[in-house]
């Protein structure tokens, strides 16, 4: 069986971490861990070779601006896997309990704040793990990944390289999926205007009939009179 390229898993899953100071500070040693991963096709190793001059260029506000932009405004390019999946359902719940749980059983324990589906976190776990278990845990994701992959592509982003990269890994070919329109997170969670369209049972539309609930009010007890 090929050997699983776990030392560039652990590189990718840096690649699309947060690019503060200290990730741009270890981008040179990033790349030489990616350069030398023969497991990994020249393909895939040139594509994170150019992410990589990508989060070299600009000033350090302009990189993580872009890395925001890029992963925060939308849910078809979210890094957290079930919010492709579950999105705000009920499930999201116990796929999160479930997820964790698979981590903690192999002995991978996650810091305070951090989260399960978030995809460089399901990496470092990808990278601990024996060859072909690291690649069916990888392959049970892969529609994730070539959907997200082809929203990055979408839009013209370098992150686009390290998906196929997962997706190399995980013994996948990329596949360019049709995305339908999609509206923004602040969109999509922006609370109704106060008054539009409010009943008592939930939020009408503004042009739909609002039921009215009579409430009797209690009679006046008849206590005694001092």
């Amino acid at each position: 069986m090929k050997r699983f390229p776990s030392e560039s898993c652990r590189a990718v899953a840096c690649l699309l971490g947060y690019p503060d100071d200290t990730l741009r500070a270890a981008l040179d040693e990033i790349e030489a861990v990616v350069m030398a991963e023969s497991a990994l096709s020249a393909e895939a190793r040139a594509g994170l070779q150019a992410l990589i001059r990508q989060l070299r260029r600009g000033e350090a506000f302009e990189v993580e601006a872009r890395y925001v932009d890029t992963f925060d405004r939308g849910r078809a390019t979210s890094l957290h896997l079930f919010e492709h999946v579950h999105g705000d359902s009920r499930d999201r719940g116990p796929a999160m309990v479930d997820l964790l749980q698979t981590y903690e059983q192999a002995g991978l324990y996650l810091a305070p704040g951090e989260l399960p589906d978030y995809l460089p976190v399901a990496l470092e776990f990808a990278a601990t793990q024996p060859a072909a278990v690291a690649r069916d845990f990888l392959g049970e994701m892969a529609h994730i990944l070539n959907a997200l992959h082809s929203a990055l592509v979408q839009r013209h982003s370098p992150y686009a390289a390290a998906i196929a990269a997962v997706l190399e890994m995980a013994g996948e070919r990329v596949q360019h999926l049709a995305l339908p329109p999609e509206e923004g997170l602040d969109d999509a969670w922006a609370e109704p205007p106060a008054f539009d369209g409010c009943a008592t049972r939930g939020q009408n539309r503004p042009d739909q009939p609002q039921p009215i609930h009579i409430v009797r009010k209690p009679a006046a007890s008849q206590g005694a009179r001092a």
